[in-house]
């Protein structure tokens, strides 16, 4: 009787330990699909298209009023759920913030790599984007907006401090401030609604100035 009940015990004991394995196998295996490389694509694909509905969105709101941009407006032109916009940006700020860097890399600036030698195409392109946009000037402060002022005017700083080395650091604030004003939205929607410019003629007008900035640099002519 004790014989057949260790038998029985240890064949029960080998079933659980099986199944455990079969489960934990399953497991495994579910964890792989769910992992896979197609599913990684995937949820890149449908981040990717969130964001790009941002940028779409935003080409389209007057006044960069970015209190429009939430869940429901880009889950809509997306073509997804709110649910499946918030699993990928939690709060609206995070999704405020890679939508702003779409469009800085849309502009087709590279401010980590800017040279004052090559700002006044560097305008160019920004009034050419600018003009693509239905956006006037914001009337309010957003925090996407200040990230990103932060990162353009430490560029800015940057770029001036390798051409004039030797110039104070108020001098080449200075500088550079000036050139932060050149191709701003503000004196851009002055020069097309006050003065009547088109796009390429506001280009030529901002470039001009530039070119004078630069020539002072190049001949150590300071500001102050």
């Amino acid at each position: 009787m004790t014989s057949q009940s260790s038998t029985a015990g240890k064949t029960s004991a080998k079933a659980t330990s099986s199944g455990q394995s079969s489960g934990q196998k399953t497991g495994k295996s579910q964890r792989r699909r769910y992992n896979s490389p197609l599913r990684r694509r995937q949820t890149a694909e449908t981040r990717q298209r969130i964001i790009s509905a941002g940028a779409d969105l935003i080409h389209e709101i007057p006044y960069w009023d970015w209190r429009n941009l939430t869940f429901k407006a880009v889950g809509e032109r997306a073509g997804v759920s709110e649910r499946t916009v918030y699993r990928h940006f939690s709060t609206e700020r995070k999704l405020k913030d890679a939508v702003m860097q779409q469009l800085v890399n849309d502009s087709g600036i590279a401010l980590d790599e800017l040279e004052v030698k090559d700002f006044a195409t560097a305008a160019a392109v920004v009034f050419r984007f600018f003009a693509s946009m239905a956006a006037s000037t914001p009337e309010e402060t957003d925090p996407t907006f200040a990230s990103i002022d932060q990162h353009r005017r430490q560029a800015l700083l940057n770029a001036v401090a390798r051409v004039a080395p030797e110039w104070s650091e108020r001098q080449r604030e200075n500088v550079a401030a000036m050139l932060d004003m050149l191709w701003n939205l503000p004196p851009y929607e002055r020069l097309r609604r006050d003065w009547q410019f088109d796009t390429e003629r506001a280009i030529e007008a901002v470039s001009w100035v530039i070119e004078l900035i630069q020539e002072a640099i190049s001949q150590d002519r300071r500001p102050g």
